[in-house]
């Protein structure tokens, strides 16, 4: 009987298993589509992608990290809509740990959650996900070229 039991429980722990990587899988595909048809449009602006991500804000926005053919790395911005491409040299603007930097020069934030690149009204820009002291979630949006704060949005 003993056996029965630990039979069948290996077999759901490996049905389990199996269902819950197709579900992941199948989720990501729609991601997978959208990196592919970003790196198509980005073309000859991109030689080696490094990341890629979708940024949800006012449009949803395509953003891919790379480097181009010349070995520079290049961040390629490519809004959903418009499909119109913006490129800049990483060089160009503020490094993740900048960003973070402003942020820490102005806020004391618990814990950040996240720092990515975005773009709002065709500016490119670093937002930061962070949780206040209060437990309390914030946003913090800086000029990627020139580190100035856009905006913020806090205490939700």
């Amino acid at each position: 009987m003993k056996k029965w039991m630990i039979s069948i429980s290996i077999v759901l722990v490996i049905v389990l298993l199996g269902t819950s990587l197709k579900v992941y899988f199948t989720s990501m595909e729609p991601v997978k589509a959208a990196e592919v048809k970003a790196v198509k449009l980005a073309g000859k602006e991109i030689d080696e992608v490094e990341d890629f991500h979708i940024y949800n804000g006012q449009e949803q926005i395509n953003v891919i990290e790379g480097k181009n053919q010349q070995g520079q790395k290049v961040i390629v911005w490519i809004p959903e809509k418009s499909k119109q491409i913006i490129v800049r040299k990483a060089s160009a603007g503020l490094s993740k740990e900048d960003a973070i930097h402003k942020l820490l020069q102005e806020k004391q934030p618990k814990k950040i959650i996240s720092v990515r690149l975005g773009m709002e009204k065709n500016i490119p820009l670093w937002e930061i996900y962070y949780r206040s002291e209060n437990n309390l979630i914030n946003y913090y949006y800086i000029h990627f070229e020139t580190g100035e704060w856009l905006k913020k949005i806090e205490n939700l």
